[in-house]
């Protein structure tokens, strides 16, 4: 019998049955983390470094991430994003139902997969959903981390879904945040929606509102996160209001979504996102790079900016817009991260194979 570790920190055994059929079989059990495993496991700020870590892979090349193919039919999208680094990989399956919310259900669903490197067997499934959440959330975090004042205490949130939640969740972590303003375009009561927000938070200090409109929003917002599937500029086109916010944004997956309105590309320097693709995959970087308000030279990637030790506090007393799309690097780190983590703590449920 023979011991054997791969880059997740898995143990299988490996039995030879004998030297007449020359055969190896191994007996590797594979571990499951629903939504709660993952809750129980999850450190935000060690997310973020997770995060940190994967640009960090992304600029040294040190990774394999072809295109993700997507397949989409009338209102429904399948992305599958598969992904492999120095001593894992893993492949993120996901369903993008934007119409679930007539439905009062999350407009993202699907699984996460992780491999063995050397054999290919199924080591570890993970909810999508909620793997989702936490790195979108950290990727999120990150910018703030990096864009954003480090005094700043208010922080809106553009779009009540799923990714609105986790983007208020690490907002809180990555600042010393005081107020939390929400708008939704729907105008549904929040009031569940909040409470559900103050017990993730677990910050008694953190108060938490619900605003009638975006320009209330925007005024009260030193920061401002939006995480909706708009197709028009879902912030107000106008300079003086935001002038000296830092902008995340995280929805707008497709060319024909957009999120940001044209007055911001007067006030920045940069925008900063995570690959070159980003510019064709998302409205909010393609279509003002096509009508000429944003040219290639002020785009900037986030690997470079967190590599070069720039002035971070120069850079974020300006006017800053991080513009995320996601990527199949993010969501292995992350998964490893995840797995490595339960496995310590004894969390997750374990599956025959």
């Amino acid at each position: 019998m023979v011991e054997k570790k791969n880059g997740l920190g898995f143990w299988g055994r490996v039995w030879y049955t004998g030297p007449e059929h020359d055969k190896v079989q191994e007996e590797i059990k594979m571990l499951f983390l629903n939504k709660r495993d993952i809750e129980k496991t999850v450190d935000l700020n060690e997310m973020m470094d997770t995060i940190e870590e994967a640009y960090r892979i992304y600029g040294s090349g040190k990774y394999y991430m072809p295109p993700r193919p997507s397949v989409e039919y009338k209102s429904k999208t399948l992305l599958y994003m598969p992904c492999f680094v120095e001593d894992a990989f893993g492949t993120k399956i996901l369903t993008v139902f934007p119409d679930n919310a007539d439905l009062g259900l999350p407009a993202i669903d699907g699984l996460m997969l992780m491999n063995d490197y050397e054999t290919g067997k199924p080591l570890a499934m993970l909810d999508g959903q909620t793997v989702t959440a936490y790195r979108t959330g950290a990727v999120g975090g990150v910018g703030i981390r990096h864009l954003s004042r480090k005094d700043c205490h208010t922080v809106g949130i553009v779009g009540a879904g799923v990714q609105g939640f986790y983007q208020a969740l690490y907002a809180c972590a990555a600042r010393d945040i005081k107020n939390v303003y929400i708008y939704t375009h729907s105008g549904r009561n929040l009031t569940e929606y909040i409470e559900r927000l103050k017990k993730a938070i677990a910050d008694p200090c953190v108060e938490i509102e619900q605003v009638p409109n975006v320009e209330e929003l925007v005024k009260k917002s030193e920061i401002i996160c939006t995480a909706t599937t708009a197709s028009a500029p879902v912030l107000p086109d106008d300079k003086e209001l935001l002038k000296g916010k830092c902008i995340i944004a995280i929805g707008s997956y497709k060319p024909d979504m957009r999120e940001i309105p044209d007055a911001i590309f007067e006030l920045v320097d940069a925008v900063y996102t995570e690959l070159p693709y980003a510019c064709e995959e998302s409205g909010d970087l393609s279509q003002p790079l096509e009508s000429g308000l944003l040219s290639m030279d002020k785009v900037k990637f986030m690997d470079e900016y967190l590599a070069s030790h720039e002035d971070e506090d120069k850079i974020a007393s300006g006017t800053t817009y991080f513009k995320s799309v996601g990527m199949g690097l993010f969501d292995v780190c992350a998964a490893r991260k995840l797995v490595q983590d339960a496995m310590a703590k004894g969390i997750g449920q374990s599956i025959e194979m």
